[in-house]
């Protein structure tokens, strides 16, 4: 094609231009008293087929053994069509060879690779963290170990380099195809290879954080990013223990992505996600009598006569708090945030807070505010989806990909963002539950069973 306006038109024997065809065989024919090579091809779409020499029906056909022709016609499908060799040079600008399995080509025997498949996923805000160029952002894409036990056989040491470890990583996109109808192309894509520090060897479930990738190279990488289907690249590394992170080239760049590992000798991979887990400290739950005589004062013209927050009054008070903050980007708490909280927080299930239920939520939102300040890097007044990230973990709270991105599709703004109303809410929700499930769990096994009514007392109210 010479242009983007050429991409499937066809030409006036009907291949299509920019078109995806499939060699699917090869063979020589007696034609004439000479042999001529012919390459069969398959239009994957199966709409429009080749009309020259060697197609179906075509004249050139009389003129070979009938036999043989019947041979080389007989599994025809629709799409498929033969084509001379020549024709094939003319017509055609790029072959790409795809190996579905990694034998290599020039091996003198046949050996079977130890072949390992994940699937894995880019999300705006949690796993989209883009290459290398964005360190603030790298160390959230997916990540997978790989250990590498055994070296290469003798004989295989084709280059004479030192020993080592031979593999293949190929990172591939899905549903590429389907997502074309909606204007969107292939991702940017590629992947960097880090050798793991001699600390963590040996360490299962452990999510590298930023602080290792701004203190390592990478060991390996993808020969460059680009916007195919696929890349793959042939490695040797000395045995160890590795971290592969596929990536976007830009953060932000959402996609479905399959990353397989072929090694020739024995090796183990895993997937890299942090265990759900919270360290949080013991929450002091004061009596009325120990509660400081200044709060209760506070607590007594907040809450009225009846001694009681109710959700509006409680939206009424934390909005009247938070205007005094000027450097705290909100739109405000909700009625609906402030009656999930009240929700949460509400012990003696009358819908309200009292003076012990307020000074826990009080308290908290107080240590929030704290950890929002500390960890809105650039002081926009907002948490950062990365920031937001970081936010958390300071705050006790060990969560996976799938928990993170799921924050982020309910607590975030169109840009990213999360607001210090949401963000509060976030974390209110958080550790009310793992509290809550701290609780339940007497026998500590991290397995809690319910009944139909505990399930919904505890999802549908809270």
């Amino acid at each position: 094609i010479s242009s983007v306006l050429d991409m499937e038109a066809v030409t006036f024997k009907k291949l299509g231009k920019g078109h995806a065809y499939s060699v699917t065989g090869a063979k020589q024919v007696n034609y004439r008293g000479q042999m001529v090579s012919l390459i069969r091809m398959r239009n994957p779409w199966g709409e429009v087929e080749w009309t020259g020499a060697w197609s179906d029906g075509s004249s050139e056909w009389n003129n070979i053994d009938p036999y043989e022709r019947q041979q080389l016609q007989v599994k025809m499908e629709d799409g498929e069509f033969w084509m001379s060799f020549r024709d094939f040079l003319r017509e055609f600008t790029r072959l790409e060879i795809c190996n579905l399995t990694p034998d290599a080509l020039q091996s003198r025997s046949i050996r079977k690779w130890n072949t390992m498949l994940y699937e894995g996923t880019w999300r705006r805000g949690s796993t989209a963290g883009g290459c290398r160029n964005y360190p603030a952002t790298f160390w959230v894409n997916p990540q997978f170990k790989i250990r590498l036990e055994e070296v290469d056989d003798a004989e295989d040491d084709y280059g004479g380099r030192e020993s080592g470890c031979s593999f293949v990583l190929a990172l591939m996109q899905k549903h590429r195809r389907r997502e074309r109808r909606f204007g969107r192309d292939m991702e940017t894509i590629g992947f960097a290879v880090y050798e793991v520090s001699p600390r963590l060897v040996g360490q299962s479930a452990v999510h590298l954080k930023r602080d290792f990738f701004l203190a390592n190279a990478s060991r390996a990488r993808s020969e460059q990013f680009i916007n195919l289907r696929e890349v793959s690249s042939r490695f040797r590394l000395p045995p160890g223990e590795y971290v592969v992170v596929p990536s976007t080239f830009e953060p932000n760049k959402e996609g479905d992505f399959v990353l397989r590992f072929f090694s020739e000798k024995r090796a183990g991979t895993q997937e890299l996600d942090d265990q759900v887990q919270a360290n949080l400290p013991d929450e002091q739950v004061l009596s009325e009598e120990e509660i400081d005589e200044s709060f209760k004062a506070l607590f007594r013209q907040l809450a009225g006569e009846d001694l009681e927050i109710s959700v509006r009054e409680l939206q009424t008070i934390l909005n009247r708090i938070i205007s005094k903050h000027k450097d705290l980007r909100t739109k405000g708490f909700s009625l609906e945030s402030c009656r999930s909280m009240v929700n949460l927080m509400d012990r003696d299930g009358n819908g309200k807070l009292g003076l012990v239920e307020f000074n826990i939520l009080w308290n908290r939102i107080r240590n929030y505010l704290a950890v929002f300040r500390k960890f809105d890097v650039d002081k926009s007044g907002s948490m950062s989806a990365y920031e937001m990230r970081m936010a958390i973990e300071s705050a006790g709270f060990k969560l996976n990909k799938k928990l993170y991105e799921l924050i982020i599709t309910r607590y975030s703004e169109p840009d990213l963002a999360v607001d210090f109303d949401n963000f509060v809410c976030c974390l209110v929700r958080l550790e009310t539950m793992f509290r809550v499930f701290q609780t339940l769990d007497t026998d500590l096994d991290g397995v809690v069973t319910f009944d139909l009514f505990k399930w919904l007392q505890l999802t549908m109210f809270a």
